[in-house]
């Protein structure tokens, strides 16, 4: 192979194990590994749309790129403030236009699909302490309880299953390319689509370990299917250089992409298969794929979500909300600016449900 275009081969999926699911019998597929191998004016609230022209850009620096998929947090200016109201008018608050989610979810079945870090949890300096507060636990085990429920991350699935805590839940990790159903049936699907990238994956993780370690705050996290290179905690002023070290590794290794995230570079193989294809993926597990009485509600931070909340736009059918404090192109319908406000958001639809269930019991004396 001489680029990163890989061709992938037809994805063979067959009935697994029936997997009890709240609202329903849920059956998951097992899954056969088939892959073959700037800066603007308000920097503060540079989207990732830009920051993706900025990859193309030949003249562009690495750290210009870095720093594009990395939005900063700075004071607002009244420019900048009245950008942010002007993108809320097209993508606004879901607890603000709460009851417009509820009408369109009446006589529906929800599915919940979050991502984890930036969503459920902050983000933190130290990727390992991206720890959720157990009111988020206790909000995200009352949604599981009433919804079917997906966390769909780009962290390595043994890894969020930990941060989490929860078992009745389905687990996307890998950015999706590493699924496994609740843990109350042991005999659950695991759909892993990369697995014969596990090799290549743990070498290049070798090599960018001893690669990075003169950059000071560099940290590069094996999630299994793919890496995380995070340099939240280096000096801006070695973006560039950290960016070209990893680079020149993925020159030797065209089976392999790089995408950007939030203060993070990430390797991943060259395949069809992202977060919009693992919603698909267990919209068809759960039985739901052709079903019009369904309503996917997928919550998600970064760039990586886009690709879910592109399926959900094509279908026509679903609630994309992204958390955001900062105006981003995206795919999304709703905002929400950080997880304090999707907690309250998971708890509101709870007792929604338990509302409208309630009335559905009460009968009228004949």
């Amino acid at each position: 192979m001489t680029n990163q275009d890989v061709v992938v081969s037809e994805m063979g999926i067959t009935a697994g194990a029936a997997l009890p699911g709240p609202g329903g019998p849920a059956g998951l597929f097992a899954c056969r590994s088939a892959a073959a191998g700037a800066m603007s004016m308000r920097q503060t609230y540079l989207d990732l749309a830009a920051a993706a022209a900025v990859a193309r850009s030949a003249s562009c620096t690495w750290a210009e790129t870095m720093r594009a998929s990395s939005p900063t947090r700075s004071s607002r200016s009244a420019a900048d403030v009245d950008e942010f109201t002007a993108w809320v008018s097209k993508h606004p608050s879901a607890l603000t236009k709460f009851e417009e989610i509820a009408g369109k979810s009446r006589g529906k079945k929800i599915v919940m699909f979050m991502d984890y870090d930036g969503t459920l949890s902050p983000i933190v300096a130290d990727p390992d302490a991206a720890y959720m507060s157990d009111a988020m636990r206790a909000a995200v085990r009352e949604v599981a309880k009433n919804f079917p429920t997906a966390i769909v991350s780009g962290r390595c699935r043994d890894k969020v299953r930990n941060f989490v805590g929860l078992s009745d839940l389905y687990y996307a990790g890998s950015h999706g390319m590493d699924i496994k159903g609740p843990s109350s049936n042991p005999e659950s699907v695991l759909c892993q689509p990369a697995s014969e990238f596990l090799p290549m994956i743990n070498e290049v993780y070798k090599i960018l370990v001893e690669k990075t370690k003169s950059t000071p705050g560099a940290k590069v996290e094996n999630n299994k299917f793919c890496l995380s290179v995070h340099f939240r905690c280096v000096d801006e002023k070695r973006w560039n250089a950290l960016g070209e070290q990893v680079k020149a590794v993925m020159k030797e290794y065209p089976k392999l992409k790089l995408t950007y995230g939030r203060k993070v570079l990430e390797i991943r193989p060259s395949i069809k298969w992202d977060k919009g294809q693992a919603l698909e993926f267990l919209l068809e597990s759960l039985g739901f794929a052709n079903c019009s009485d369904v309503l996917p509600v997928y919550i998600g931070d970064d760039r990586t979500d886009e690709d879910a909340f592109k399926v959900l736009k094509k279908r026509g059918q679903g609630i994309g909300i992204l958390v955001s404090k900062c105006p981003k192109e995206t795919n999304a319908s709703y905002s929400l600016q950080d997880p304090t406000e999707v907690m309250e958001f998971l708890l509101r639809l709870v007792e929604w449900k338990r509302k409208s269930s309630s009335s559905l019991m009460i009968r009228p004396r004949v």
